[in-house]
């Protein structure tokens, strides 16, 4: 048995949001005065939030004459706040898995950068990353956007995982009819963790057809616990925790009795 455990990665697996952690800097700008430079450019071109913000990026990258390469993003990737736990997170479940008979596959579905999340110290323990990404010139450089990944996005790559899929770019195989017997990871062998209003319709749609959802928040923040304690209130996931990953953990806990759960027989 292979069960699937698909994070969001900003404010899920991480504090705050990837760019804010030096990238931002690099290219000249205060990050409450870029994220509010994005804001209104999407109000005023009824733009996609998240295509406003790459093409934000290479602008001002490119007027404060600094080249974003592939090796730039995984550059302060490697800088960014995991919370804690999240390193030896990803070892303590699949031990769990292994002793209970389980496959455990890790995945990402993300609106922060594909590149970025590469160049974090637990970039090897996905089995594929779905992020935005960038598309780059003969000279190694993003010129525009090649992958956005915004709400309704996030539930496709839902779909590929459910499938087999591992192409962002093919469409077809997506689409194309697949018996559910024949479907590797079913959604109720789907865990899948989120903090953010981008996460909603994936979170209930893997309740929905039978999986689990858990809601995180950043411990301390009542801000945001009072938001993911909406969303269990709104019946959209199954759980709300803290984004503590240590082994005493409730997130813990919750997962491991999931796992112990689908193993027994119907």
């Amino acid at each position: 048995m292979t069960i699937a455990l698909i994070y969001d990665f900003d404010g899920t697996l991480s504090h705050g949001n990837m760019q804010d952690f030096g990238l931002i800097q690099a290219i000249g700008k205060d990050t409450g005065a870029f994220w509010e430079t994005c804001e209104r450019i999407g109000r005023e071109q009824d733009a996609s939030g998240i295509l406003t913000y790459m093409k934000v990026m290479i602008d001002e990258a490119r007027k404060a004459n600094i080249a974003l390469r592939r090796e730039t993003f995984r550059h302060f990737g490697r800088q960014v706040a995991l919370f804690d736990g999240v390193r030896e997170w990803f070892a303590l479940v699949n031990d769990y898995g292994r002793r209970k008979g389980v496959v455990i596959e890790h995945y990402i579905n993300s609106s922060g950068l594909k590149e970025m999340i590469e160049g974090t110290p637990i970039a090897h323990e996905f089995k594929k990353i779905y992020a935005c990404s960038f598309y780059y010139d003969d000279n190694g450089e993003a010129v525009f956007p090649a992958v956005a990944v915004d709400f309704t996005t996030k539930t496709q790559f839902l779909f590929k995982i459910n499938k087999g899929i591992d192409s962002i770019s093919d469409n077809k195989a997506v689409n194309r009819y697949t018996p559910e017997n024949e479907r590797p990871i079913p959604f109720s062998r789907m865990i899948y963790f989120g903090d953010g209003e981008t996460d909603i319709p994936c979170m209930k749609l893997v309740k929905q057809q039978g999986g689990y959802s858990i809601a995180v928040y950043e411990p301390l923040n009542g801000k945001k616990k009072k938001r993911a304690e909406e969303l269990i209130a709104e019946g959209r996931v199954n759980f709300v925790c803290p984004a503590d990953y240590t082994k005493d953990s409730e997130i813990y806990r919750i997962v491991t009795g999931i796992i112990n759960e689908l193993r027994m027989p119907d």
